[in-house]
């Protein structure tokens, strides 16, 4: 009898025993998880680490909840601050300027991004008739028109001819080139299709100009002569395709974007460019890539006789898009500063004689607005 009841006092223990364990753990993992919930604002200021010692992640959960409580009542306090002050930022807009600007704590931050554009703006019509004669007359004052004085400097061949000469760079001390020169970090580039005149780019080259000529019909790659670089190579509005670069093994016209990054160059002081009629969309596709952004001086010859290369519509449109191509080039900074016709060309204007116009112009602007980076790295093919 004694023994029996010896037994069931023992079981009876052991089930408590077992219930008060279970009853321990329990508690234990319930106030594990009240600690993690309560240090989670504190993981937002210092986050851990994988590999952290059991004994750095123990005293996390050491900090007390009055500690938490304070903590999350400052983070509140900040969030409240924030929107506080955005209120008050829009309440002043919609108020105007009645108290004057807020003084800023710091400059805002400018992006230097250049937004793709897919055409240009194109100008008002001439006049309400849009006739040729009214749209000829405003391109042609525009293009005989000097907008700003330079010294120039001109090829030998017309200084030997005693003539006023078709090329010609601004050497003005208010401008860059003439400072980029003497100290020998100027950077040109001439394209044409067999020129046989390069008494300019001589002149540069000996001046202490890096010059580079472009000609398509060239028999080697890259050639260097008369302290001169000779490429096979010419700029065009458009990179050719993969198909025909692998079929010739080479491209013999690129944009002019992708010349300067395969060259490794991002400025050029003297652009100077004779496209026989393919200016028109060449110098479209630098000005709405921007690639005008990184050119001192530009020197291009027009030809007026036809529209040219892929320029459509009627007569009149023709001409306006030629004036509104020449006034985004005036919004990009540069301005007119040395004009030349050869009164042995044939004074036709899209196939017509209109106001006695010659057939080509050649024109050169400066760009006021030009900030070049600094020395030019020198070309090694």
């Amino acid at each position: 009898m004694d023994m029996g009841r010896e037994r069931l006092t023992l079981g009876l223990l052991l089930r408590l025993g077992i219930l008060f364990t279970a009853v321990c753990v329990c508690i234990h993992l319930y106030l594990e998880r009240g600690w993690q919930g309560a240090s989670a604002p504190l993981a937002l200021r210092r986050p851990t680490k994988s590999n952290q010692k059991w004994g750095e992640q123990s005293k996390m959960k050491q900090v007390s909840a009055e500690e938490a409580e304070e903590l999350g009542k400052s983070i509140k306090r900040r969030i409240s601050y924030v929107h506080k002050l955005k209120k008050d930022s829009l309440v002043r807009k919609t108020e105007g300027d009645t108290e004057g600007p807020s003084p800023r704590c710091c400059p805002p931050l400018q992006l230097h991004r250049k937004t793709p554009r897919w055409h240009i703006d194109l100008e008002p019509w001439a006049s309400e008739s849009q006739s040729l004669e009214d749209e000829a007359k405003r391109f042609l004052s525009y293009i005989t028109t000097q907008q700003v004085s330079c010294a120039s400097l001109r090829g030998k061949k017309a200084d030997q001819e005693g003539s006023i000469g078709a090329w010609a760079v601004c050497l003005d001390p208010n401008y860059k080139l003439i400072r980029r020169i003497e100290s020998r970090h100027c950077r040109v580039y001439s394209f044409g299709l067999g020129v046989d005149d390069r008494s300019l780019e001589s002149s540069l080259a000996q001046s202490g100009c890096e010059v580079h000529c472009f000609d398509p019909s060239l028999k080697q790659p890259h050639l260097q002569q008369a302290e001169m670089w000779l490429h096979r190579l010419s700029v065009d509005w458009r990179d050719p395709s993969p198909a025909v670069v692998a079929q010739r093994q080479y491209a013999s016209t690129k944009k002019l974007a992708t010349i300067l990054n395969d060259f490794g160059h991002r400025e050029v002081d003297v652009l100077k460019a004779d496209m026989e009629s393919a200016e028109w969309k060449i110098l479209e596709n630098l000005i709405l890539e921007r690639v005008l952004d990184s050119v001192g001086q530009l020197l291009l010859e027009l030809h007026l006789h036809w529209a040219g290369f892929e320029v459509g519509g009627d007569e009149p449109s023709v001409v306006r898009y030629w004036y509104s191509l020449l006034k985004e080039l005036e919004r990009s900074g540069f301005h007119l500063f040395h004009i030349h016709s050869d009164p042995a060309k044939p004074h036709i204007f899209l196939q017509k004689n209109v106001l006695n116009a010659s057939s080509a112009y050649t024109l050169s602007w400066v760009n006021t607005q030009w900030k070049p980076l600094g020395k030019p790295d020198r070309t090694q093919k």
